[in-house]
């Protein structure tokens, strides 16, 4: 049969001969991405390669995209916990499947209730405890679901709505990576490394100048985290990029990308997350997970071109004052 070209690197559905029984002949078909060869043409299914001599074809069409298969929510709340260990609150208690955290309000992820199954008790009783653990360690009442999630809905029928007026973004995209496949380091006018300790240079630009306080200290450099503190610097010695890089099982865990407004655009993003990447290979790591706010556009535009893709949304929760 002959292929049209047109049709390389499609989605199709793919007839072919595979035998005959009694005189007839068998077919069998395969759905996935097609690869045209000389003499076979190979479809990537969802069970792996299925490669077809080139006279063996009976029929092949375009179909549409897949739709993405949703992960459980099993795996969304593995990944979850293992954000959670990665960015760590200075208190925490487990109520349940529940870890309620305080920061002293530094950041979010440190700061709500990480709702991923059953508290241990009726909703309505686990949303006074996170108020009253809030009201303990001074912080505003929050929790924090996957979106679309049982405990989202859960959370939502007892009251609870958006935290729109989040600064930072009450919706937010985890995006996961194969290591193995991230983009390329592309270099440039800097030098990147990846230090296990922050220096002064990393603290001052990532908080424009100040020093960290204790509470800063812990969530952002951790005892028992593997954690590198990449740093990128110019031909001067200046600091211009930097992003965290912390290793929990096998999951490298990217946060606080940060590019100076005169470096952006010119690739430095992409050499901090391979740096980053690289680092984390040598720790163990497979695959990558970072947190991106919806409304980050640009982030979420870097972070799409260099192999990352989204497995899942959390939002921000708080009750109605």
């Amino acid at each position: 049969m002959d292929l049209p070209e047109s049709l390389d690197g499609r989605r199709v559905s793919l007839r072919h001969r595979v035998g005959e029984r009694d005189g007839r002949p068998l077919h069998s078909d395969a759905v996935g991405e097609l690869t045209l060869g000389d003499d076979a043409v190979t479809v990537q299914t969802r069970r792996g390669p299925v490669r077809v001599r080139r006279d063996a074809v009976v029929a092949v069409r375009a179909v549409p995209p897949a739709v993405p298969r949703r992960p459980s929510w099993a795996v969304v709340a593995r990944l979850e916990e293992l954000c959670a260990d990665a960015w760590p609150a200075l208190v925490e208690r487990r109520m349940g499947a529940w870890r309620l955290r305080a920061a002293g309000g530094y950041t979010a992820r440190a700061n709500t209730a990480l709702a991923l199954g059953d508290p241990g008790m009726p909703v309505p009783d686990a949303l006074d405890a996170v108020r009253a653990f809030a009201a303990s360690h001074g912080v505003p009442p929050r929790v924090t679901v996957p979106a679309g999630s049982p405990w989202d809905t859960a959370v939502g029928r007892a009251g609870w709505v958006l935290d729109a007026g989040h600064g930072a973004g009450a919706e937010v995209a985890v995006l996961v990576a194969d290591l193995r496949t991230l983009a390329a380091a592309r270099g440039g006018p800097w030098t990147v490394t990846a230090p296990e300790t922050p220096d002064d240079d990393w603290w001052a630009l990532g908080l424009h100048g100040a020093r960290p306080t204790p509470t800063q200290a812990h969530v952002v450099a951790p005892q028992g985290v593997p954690t590198a503190f990449v740093l990128a610097r110019d031909a001067g010695g200046a600091a211009v990029g930097q992003v965290r890089a912390s290793v929990v099982e096998d999951h490298l865990h990217l946060s606080w990308l940060e590019v100076v407004p005169a470096a952006r655009r010119r690739g430095l993003g992409t050499d901090l997350v391979a740096a980053a990447a690289a680092w984390g290979r040598g720790r163990g790591a497979r695959f990558g997970v970072l947190q991106v706010a919806l409304h980050n556009t640009g982030a979420r535009a870097l972070y799409a071109s260099t192999g990352w893709t989204e497995h899942h949304r959390y939002r921000h929760l708080v009750p109605v004052r």
